[in-house]
């Protein structure tokens, strides 16, 4: 029997609670014994504050996915032990989150993060170590809590794979920006180029990752289910980017927690591409003058363009197509697929803010 709305609210509250609750005693499982030894000790506070500042804060979305597809896949019934396991491995995708932001914001030269100075403006450039010592926790956990599972080498296969396709996708998106070879222009933005830094940079590590996570604690093992799981949240993921490219140039930044720099940084975003197909030659040149420019005055011209071509409403009447393409995707999917799973997020993401 499907759970109720409000059911479900309250449930996922409930485990968000035990998520949350389960925090401390992840990061002291990851260095509490490093702690105690005299010749790591310095080391292994600076990894438990690196931990503490950049892996509690968030949405925690992708954590409480892993719990919500197990949730889904046991009929709302999972066992104890189950909702552990998606806890643990929650956090590691937390973790690998706090990782990729990390360095994104090194990369990005961001001033904020969730609210607060990004981690690098804090420590300098030993954060890019931390990033390195943070990764290797995921592996500890696994290796600690998974040791006995038959899906152990699929966990570590599967976070092998899904942390190098977001490399990719991070490097995509750099070169983009900051083409090695070429000078940058704003000529090489295609759409064909968007969707490939969509989909390795965001859509693998935050819908497919703790989506496959969950499926693989709840027993799934047909290659099938995870083949149609993939077509499906590759969608969602570009869904989600999209949203987060208009969050970034329209978002209040006292809601995001983050100040939107795609104009200043030239990023390949959904809203230059749209601008790109529309705009008139005078236009277009007013594009090249101005995007990518670190100048308020440049930004001014390029957001009073925008919405001269009124972008705004394209955003708005994709947004209503993507959802009801999306959902009707997932309808039309039979042999055991978890309809109101992927229903269920994308339903949490539809007209999100932040």
């Amino acid at each position: 029997m499907a759970q109720s709305m409000s059911d479900l609210k309250q449930k996922i509250e409930t485990y968000r609670q035990q998520f949350d609750d389960s925090f401390n005693e992840i990061v002291n499982e990851l260095v509490s014994e490093d702690e105690v030894l005299p010749e790591l000790k310095q080391a292994a506070g600076c990894l438990r504050k690196a931990l503490e500042y950049n892996t509690f804060d968030g949405k925690k979305s992708r954590g409480l996915m892993v719990i919500c597809t197990v949730d889904f896949l046991r009929k709302g019934s999972p066992s104890e032990d189950e909702v552990k396991k998606a806890i643990c491995l929650g956090w590691c995708i937390e973790i690998l989150q706090a990782v990729f932001l990390i360095a994104d914001d090194v990369m990005d030269r961001s001033e904020l993060r969730r609210g607060r100075p990004c981690w690098y403006k804090k420590v300098g450039l030993v954060s890019i170590n931390d990033t390195y010592l943070m990764e290797q926790c995921i592996y500890k956990l696994i290796d600690e809590h998974f040791k006995d599972q038959p899906y152990l080498f699929e966990l570590y296969k599967t976070f092998h794979r899904i942390t190098y396709l977001t490399a990719m996708g991070q490097e995509l998106d750099m070169l983009a920006s900051e083409p090695i070879d070429q000078e940058f222009s704003i000529d090489l933005f295609t759409e064909e180029k968007y969707k490939a830094i969509v989909k390795y940079k965001t859509a693998y590590y935050s819908f497919y990752l703790p989506v496959s996570l969950g499926m693989h604690i709840a027993g799934v093992t047909d290659p099938k289910m995870f083949k149609e799981a993939e077509l499906v949240l590759m969608k969602l993921g570009e869904y989600f980017q999209i949203q987060d490219d208009f969050i970034d140039c329209y978002g209040d930044p006292a809601v995001t927690g983050k100040i939107g720099r795609d104009i200043e940084d030239a990023k390949c975003s959904w809203l230059i591409i749209q601008a790109l197909k529309i705009a008139t030659i005078e236009q277009r040149e007013i594009l090249k003058q101005n995007y990518g420019k670190d100048d308020a005055e440049c930004v001014r011209f390029v957001k009073d363009l925008y919405k001269e071509l009124n972008l705004e409403k394209v955003y708005s009447e994709y947004e209503e197509e993507s959802y009801k393409s999306i959902c009707q995707m997932i309808q039309s999917h039979e042999n055991g697929f978890p309809k109101e799973l992927f229903l269920f997020l994308v339903m949490k993401i539809y007209k999100r803010q932040k």
